[in-house]
């Protein structure tokens, strides 16, 4: 029989640990739990007792010290890296994963993306939430230009309206709001950012904070 995976939780608050080893055992089932608490030091200290498979860490620990500093350390002692915390930048982002952190997931994640995460970290894949890659996205993206009616479109249309619908709010005509949401896709297509589907289409308005 395999032994239970072991995960470290590394948070300053007592009760998002709790939540967080309560989802692990939700997900995962038979989870042993080497380390849960706010000490880096601490937590390295059981892993070297005990190694763990996976190292959740989030930022801001309040101890002053750098996030790319405690995700280095962690990665030094052998802990394989996933960060769960709030959203952060760009910038941020990129430093965690170059500090050498497998995967990044925003707190706001559903389960379904922690788990993916969790198992990619476990078998020592790159992973992120949509919310994280989207900010990645948008970091590396060019600017895209929209004119005000074409934003104004692709707003109505990622909002859920259905093409009359953001036709009547435009006051133009369907083809006209068709037309609209067209030069839209054009648009991100020849920036690198192709959006095939309305939920693509939701995702980048939401990321660009366009759309809640």
């Amino acid at each position: 029989m395999a032994r239970a995976r072991r995960f470290l939780i590394i948070d300053d608050h007592p009760l998002v640990r709790d939540a967080l080893a309560m989802r692990l055992t939700g997900l995962l089932g038979d989870v042993d739990l080497v380390y849960s608490g706010p000490s880096l030091a601490d937590a390295i200290a059981a892993s070297a007792r005990r190694p763990a498979d996976c190292a959740i860490l989030d930022l801001d620990l309040g101890d002053g010290r750098s996030p790319i500093l405690n995700t280095a350390d962690l990665v030094e002692a052998g802990c394989p890296v996933l960060i769960v915390s709030a959203l952060a930048d760009g910038a941020m982002v990129k430093a965690c994963l170059s500090a050498g952190a497998l995967g990044y997931v925003s707190k706001q994640a559903p389960n379904d993306e922690l788990l993916d995460c969790v198992t990619a970290t476990l078998a020592g894949e790159m992973s992120t939430s949509r919310d994280v890659a989207g900010i990645l996205c948008l970091e590396e993206s060019p600017a895209v230009a929209l004119s005000e009616r074409e934003q104004q479109a692709m707003v109505l249309y990622a909002s859920g309206l259905t093409i009359d619908s953001v036709a009547r709010r435009m006051g133009v005509k369907p083809t006209s709001a068709q037309e609209y949401i067209k030069r839209v896709r054009a648009k991100y297509s020849r920036a690198g950012t192709p959006l095939r589907t309305k939920t693509e289409i939701y995702r980048q308005a939401r990321d660009e904070g366009l759309v809640s």
